[in-house]
């Protein structure tokens, strides 16, 4: 089993910035990447934002590109999303999930809630 844990949420004004921590845990964690999503209510999960475990390749969806960065410290087994120049539409719960080679999600976090302030 793998177990993941966000933290860093809380209440940003607009233009302001966060970062998002994962931590992992768990025997079975070997994972081929790990991505942030996040959800308003009402609305499906969203990508944000993944990296592969190994070489470090990321990928963004448009809508946070060039404003977020998520990066990962595979000693620390840790997953992190510094997001700047923050907007209301970013508001979201964020969770973490581990990635597969075909791009399944298995693992997720509980969530961390960010709520930004016009």
């Amino acid at each position: 089993q793998v177990q993941l844990v966000e933290s860093g949420g809380g209440l940003v004004q607009a233009g302001g910035s966060l970062r998002l921590s994962c931590a992992a845990s768990g025997r079975s964690f070997n994972p081929y990447g790990m991505a942030w999503f996040r959800q308003t209510p009402g609305k499906e999960r969203e990508f944000v934002a993944r990296i592969t475990w190994r070489s470090g390749v990321t990928y963004y969806a448009d809508s946070v590109k060039g404003r977020f960065t998520i990066s990962r410290d595979n000693a620390k087994n840790m997953v992190y999303l510094q997001m700047n120049s923050l907007k209301p539409e970013d508001t979201a719960v964020y969770y973490c999930a581990t990635r597969r080679q075909s791009g399944e999600s298995n693992y997720w976090g509980q969530g961390t809630q960010v709520t930004v302030s016009s």
